[in-house]
């Protein structure tokens, strides 16, 4: 085992896997990943409720409504899902929805500081979540 392999045995959650230079530092930037596993029915009605109690949770304002796709039966089975997408005034949320697995990735990224700790827990309770991971970037 290499030693990044058994660097990354031990990852625990919040913790960077690596700094990014900041190429345009007069630009802000927050961005905030969170993968876990769900429990509930997911569709696209809950994708729109997420969408709208999620941007009232942490005072970003959309300026376009939620934009949702589903493969439908293309491709494999085990991705089928729902890729999601809301534009925000200040930048945009992104998430995919893996149905069979119950799983989830969410990317909140916004030139507009908002509560990380406060978006990983509205997401968990939401979602009904136990078993997640986020990371900031």
């Amino acid at each position: 085992m290499s030693a990044f392999q058994a660097e990354r045995r031990g990852f625990e959650s919040h913790r960077p896997l690596h700094f990014m230079h900041k190429i345009a530092p007069e630009i802000f930037r927050q961005r905030l990943l969170i993968e876990g596993f769900y429990d509930l029915k997911v569709d696209e009605e809950v994708i729109k409720k997420f969408f709208a109690e999620l941007t009232n949770e942490l005072n970003l304002k959309a300026y376009g409504e939620p934009i949702i796709f589903s493969p439908e039966g293309m491709g494999k089975e085990d991705n089928q899902g729902y890729d999601a997408f809301i534009p925000l005034i200040d930048s945009g949320i992104s998430l995919y929805v893996w149905t069979s697995s119950k799983f989830f990735s969410l990317i909140i990224f916004t030139c507009k500081s908002f509560d990380r700790d406060l978006a990983i827990e509205f997401t968990k309770k939401f979602f009904k979540v136990e078993k997640f991971e986020s990371q900031d970037f």
